[in-house]
């Protein structure tokens, strides 16, 4: 079986709101954006001092399992350790403050999170929402249950931004 791609999720959106039920934090912003490609809808906190987005702005996000690129997640990445002497387990090798930051040197912004819940509850519109939290930062995907189908719960993710 084929190794699935980094990339869970990607498209561009157009802030539609900023702080729309009014400010809650000094340094946060709630946002509001749909999708160009695939009509999804946004709604993310993030973090205004270090990357202020304003309406109208536009920017691609992506949601990423590793910030290895496909290209480099080779068996070359791959180490081979054995406890007993004749099975083999492969150790994956990330880059953590290495000087190559592999997806994030692609983008402006990033942030490691965890997908804590997943939502399908809507009946009938073939709408899910993907809830994720970036160390209190919230973010809520929602859109068609296929452009969502790579998101599992509990898992850890990097949200990339650039514009």
């Amino acid at each position: 079986m084929a190794e699935s791609s980094n990339i869970i999720f990607e498209d561009r959106f157009t802030v539609e709101t900023v702080d729309k039920d009014g400010k809650k934090f000094d340094r946060v912003s709630r946002i509001t954006a749909p999708s160009h490609n695939l009509q999804m809808s946004l709604t993310l906190d993030l973090a205004n001092e270090l990357y202020p987005l304003d309406v109208g702005e536009v920017f691609t996000l992506a949601i990423a399992r590793t910030l290895v690129p496909d290209e480099l997640n080779t068996a070359e990445d791959e180490d081979e350790e054995g406890n007993d002497g004749q099975s083999t387990r492969k150790i994956k090798r990330e880059l953590w403050r290495s000087e190559n930051m592999g997806l994030g040197e692609d983008y402006d912004y990033v942030m490691y999170g965890k997908i804590y819940k997943f939502d399908d509850s809507a009946q009938g519109d073939n709408q899910t929402t993907a809830y994720f939290s970036f160390g209190g930062l919230l973010m809520a995907l929602r859109g068609s249950y296929r452009h969502l189908a790579g998101v599992v719960v509990g898992e850890n993710v990097y949200l990339l931004m650039r514009k």
